[in-house]
């Protein structure tokens, strides 16, 4: 079973045993939450799949192998910062008023149907948190006691959504737990940590579909999610009838200025310079799952280059090319097929007019293909 270390940012005390550190078996004791007598106090549980040697072995291999993990694009502050940044510049869902409505619409239908009054909320790759932060303020005015996971890979994100909650939850029912979904070896057992005795969980997942191989996270998500619990997942959609054709429509959401300010951040950081190569934003198949695009930043090199990273040197040639980036583009029958085929099955749904974004509510079903017994 992974181990947490918990961890306080904030204003407070010094500790009373300077560089000592405490390992829970579970996130935090049931039946507790955290009680600081100054907000700006957070206690964080770090997933032992976050642990500076998980996370310093996981950004060698994807520098070995040329193809980024996703979570290196949202680590540290300036990062983050970064893609804030281009989520409030270009996402439809904080500019385009009929996929704002289609959230609203979805969260109001989903508080219909939660009928539970204990509701434990995890936000999985939650991000800054506001849809999180929007919902639970639809259940609470709906009077349901309230707890809140926000859970992501990013300490950041992870510090910048439990800000979010506060304007509707105290610290006492936040317990933010950093976590990477793909790498943790026990995802469902530390899922089975997060919820308060006798509480419902609804789960969320947005955003994180498109920027996952079906084949590594659908497994993870299927094994975490319980029969009553309620799965809301968002998707990037490819609009109109001819899916390549919407594929490509979509592209400038990615290619613009402040994605790539965002990406060409990480390899900045590294020690590759602005001029020594160029990136390119193209639409390719998927490699495993047939007649799935998705859109993809690769960097190819113009020139050598020589890195050092945890002492180990990594050179680049001129014509090298490593993958930043990738997000998937759907249609709705798309997602229903993917999660059909892990046992996940899509009981209601909710997309834009613009056919660019959706939502879809979720319960644990029979896996498509399966024999009945």
């Amino acid at each position: 079973m992974s181990k947490f270390m918990r961890c306080k940012y904030g204003r407070g005390p010094p500790p009373s045993h300077r560089g000592k550190r405490s390992e829970w078996s579970l996130v935090f004791p049931r039946g507790r939450g955290q009680v600081w007598p100054m907000r700006p106090m957070v206690q964080v549980a770090i997933c032992q799949s976050q642990f500076p040697e998980n996370t310093r072995r996981s950004l060698l291999t994807s520098l070995r192998t040329r193809r980024i993990r996703h979570k290196f694009l949202y680590d540290g502050a300036k990062h983050a910062q970064k893609w804030i940044e281009l989520h409030e510049s270009y996402s439809p869902a904080r500019l385009d008023p009929d996929c704002l409505e289609t959230y609203a619409t979805a969260f109001a239908a989903v508080v219909g149907r939660t009928k539970a009054e204990r509701v434990h909320v995890i936000g999985l790759g939650c991000g800054g948190g506001q849809k999180e932060t929007q919902l639970l303020a639809l259940l609470k005015r709906a009077r349901r006691q309230l707890s809140y996971t926000p859970c992501d890979g990013s300490l950041a994100l992870v510090l910048v959504a439990s800000r979010a909650v506060s304007t509707v939850l105290s610290a006492a029912e936040c317990f933010p737990v950093v976590c990477d979904l793909e790498e943790a070896d026990d995802l469902a057992a530390i899922g089975g940590q997060l919820a308060p005795r006798g509480a419902h969980r609804l789960i969320t997942f947005f955003g994180i579909l498109p920027n996952s191989e079906p084949q590594v996270i659908l497994p993870r998500l299927a094994d975490l999610l319980r029969t009553r619990d309620w799965l809301l997942l968002s998707a990037n959609l490819a609009p109109g009838r001819d899916y390549a054709a919407g594929v490509r429509q979509v592209l400038p959401q990615y290619d613009n200025p402040a994605s790539r300010a965002w990406l060409m951040t990480f390899l900045l950081d590294l020690g590759v310079e602005r001029s020594d190569g160029v990136l390119r934003f193209v639409v390719e198949d998927d490699p495993l799952v047939p007649g799935l695009k998705r859109i993809v930043a690769v960097y190819r090199f113009k020139r050598a280059r020589r890195i050092e990273v945890a002492n180990e040197r990594f050179e680049f040639r001129r014509g090298d090319r490593v993958r930043l980036f990738f997000s998937y583009r759907h249609t709705p029958d798309q997602i229903c097929a993917l999660l059909g085929q892990h046992g996940i099955q899509v009981v209601d749904r909710w997309v834009t007019r613009s056919e660019e974004e959706g939502v879809f509510l979720c319960q644990r079903g029979g896996r498509q293909g399966a024999s009945k017994k």
